[in-house]
């Protein structure tokens, strides 16, 4: 498969695009900023420079040729303000779908966030506040979509080790979960069409990831 993933030089990307990689597979990441490339080009994967706060869905639509499938695991990261939230954790979700619907890819996968299933606390820091706000609007807008779309929720990430185990379901007690493991949930949905028009939450836990991953999708 031809897979491209948003947002590459991210944690979870990282760990993603090595995997896919590993399986066989040809992987394009879509990056901002030139310095990450040597990254990627060590990594095995493709970079393509494309500002997803900038560019235009036809423009991008243009890059996605031969495409099979997208992930979505751009964010705005820790220190940005409210506004980059909404321009890259839901503008530029918004943004890959509509150019994946021109290039013809229905296959796309979204990473999210726990907590946007339900309003926000009343206590809630703004800009966290606003990071769950573009999450659930990005949401939204793929639901709405004639996709074969699948958004995944990890907890409380962290850079340990992978665990190989996870709890994955609609719905799950919010823990902590390690970037490498979230990858690994990804890699395994990416061609399960049983995945497709689910949303699940992941967090680790005591089953075995393809055991999980299975049993989550009966």
């Amino acid at each position: 498969m031809r897979i491209v993933i948003a947002g590459a030089h991210g944690k979870i990307a990282r760990h993603l695009g090595r995997m896919l990689v590993e399986r066989g597979d040809t992987v394009l990441g879509l990056i901002r900023k030139p310095e990450h490339a040597a990254d990627l080009r060590a990594d095995g994967v493709e970079p393509q420079l494309a500002d997803l706060e900038q560019i235009d869905a036809d423009s991008l639509a243009l890059q996605l040729s031969d495409v099979d499938a997208a992930v979505f695991a751009a964010g705005a990261g820790p220190g940005s303000g409210a506004s980059r939230k909404d321009t890259v954790d839901r503008g530029a979700s918004v943004l890959l779908a509509d150019a994946c619907e021109r290039a013809g890819i229905r296959r796309i996968l979204q990473v999210s966030s726990m907590g946007t299933t339900r309003p926000n606390p009343p206590d809630v820091d703004p800009v966290f506040g606003a990071y769950l706000n573009a999450k659930r609007e990005a949401e939204q807008d793929l639901r709405r979509r004639a996709m074969d779309w699948t958004i995944l929720r990890p907890g409380l990430l962290t850079d340990d080790p992978p665990t190989g185990r996870v709890k994955l379901a609609e719905s799950v007690p919010r823990a902590e979960v390690t970037r490498a493991d979230v990858a690994a949930v990804l890699l395994a949905l990416l061609p399960e069409l049983g995945a497709a028009r689910r949303a699940l939450e992941v967090v680790n836990g005591e089953t075995p990831l393809p055991e999980a991953v299975r049993t989550a999708l009966r």
